[in-house]
């Protein structure tokens, strides 16, 4: 299996359709929130990119569940195998593609996962924290679990904060029924590919395309959810774009003052994504970096060329 990571805006989409046109592969997403239904323009689905030449490259996980569903590394590894082996049966190879390390990592390493029940006794004494005061508790649970399944700095609500810090919690009281990374990789023969943006341009492409989006009709898709019986405290779940626009909707946040936080948050976010990607490096997965830069059909070709000897 191919996988081509990268941050936010490095254009790994249309790199990886192409990628698909030439070896003969389809496209897994690993996106944790391009699975939600009528959340296109916040996500950067961006489904015209699938399309090359009039034919559309296969692509899977992307518009599975409806909006307001709590969709988990679990769900999502259980539907990625389904997807895996459904596409090599047909003969196809498989390109996973994507930004969210949590999603590619529990792939690549091959996480034993199972499902976490919510703790009610757990919650109710986390009732109150501040978002800085979880993330200190999570940081700790991580510590004790020598754990790289939470990013503190990716858990940017105190929902998000709550349920990781449960889930830690559960590998800590019984490693049996939590989560746990194999010290090796499975044995199946994965390539990994990462596309390398410059800091400033990388700000830059973020900065274009969320004023973009916003033109496109970004607020308004947001303001589509909510009427259609979307509660709001489940976008604000969602994080980034959907957090920050419903803040606005609700009155919480003026126009600007929303423009203005979501872009230093996107910002904070790709860099996070890179610190993760790393994070991966030293964790023992080796990933071949690629400039972004490069004009798509020579990117295209380079990938494809680290892909030879997948099956």
């Amino acid at each position: 299996m191919l996988t081509l990571l990268g941050p936010t805006a490095s254009g790994k989409t249309q790199v990886a359709a192409a990628v698909c046109r030439l070896i003969g592969a389809e496209i897994i997403s690993a996106d944790s929130r391009q699975v939600y239904r009528r959340m296109d323009i916040g996500t950067g689905k961006d489904l015209a990119d699938y399309t090359i030449d009039g034919k559309t490259v296969p692509y899977h996980l992307i518009d599975i569940c409806e909006p307001g569903e709590k969709y988990n590394v679990f769900r999502y590894k259980q539907d990625f195998e389904t997807c895996y082996n459904a596409i090599r049966e047909r003969g196809h190879k498989v390109v996973l593609c994507g930004g969210t390390g949590l999603c590619i990592e529990s792939i690549l390493r091959d996480y034993d996962i199972s499902p976490v029940p919510q703790n009610p006794t757990l919650r109710k004494a986390l009732k109150g924290l501040s978002l800085p005061e979880l993330a200190s508790k999570l940081s700790a649970l991580k510590a004790q679990n020598n754990s790289t399944m939470h990013n503190v700095t990716d858990i940017d609500t105190i929902p998000r904060a709550i349920r990781a810090i449960e889930i830690e919690e559960a590998i800590r009281s019984s490693r049996a029924e939590g989560l746990e990374a194999p010290a090796k990789m499975q044995q199946r023969h994965d390539v990994v590919v990462g596309l390398e943006l410059p800091r400033e341009l990388r700000r830059e492409r973020i900065t274009r395309r969320l004023h973009q989006r916003l033109q496109e009709g970004m607020v308004e898709e947001v303001r589509r959810l909510i009427d259609s019986g979307v509660a709001p405290d489940d976008l604000i779940y969602y994080g980034l774009e959907y957090k920050f626009i419903t803040l606005h909707l609700i009155g919480r946040l003026s126009y600007d003052e929303m423009v203005t936080q979501l872009e230093i948050a996107i910002h904070q976010f790709a860099k996070r994504q890179m610190t993760w990607f790393r994070g991966m490096e030293r964790r023992g997965i080796s990933i071949q970096w690629v400039d972004a830069t490069l004009p798509l059909e020579e990117k295209a070709r380079l990938v494809a060329s680290y892909a030879q000897d997948i099956g």
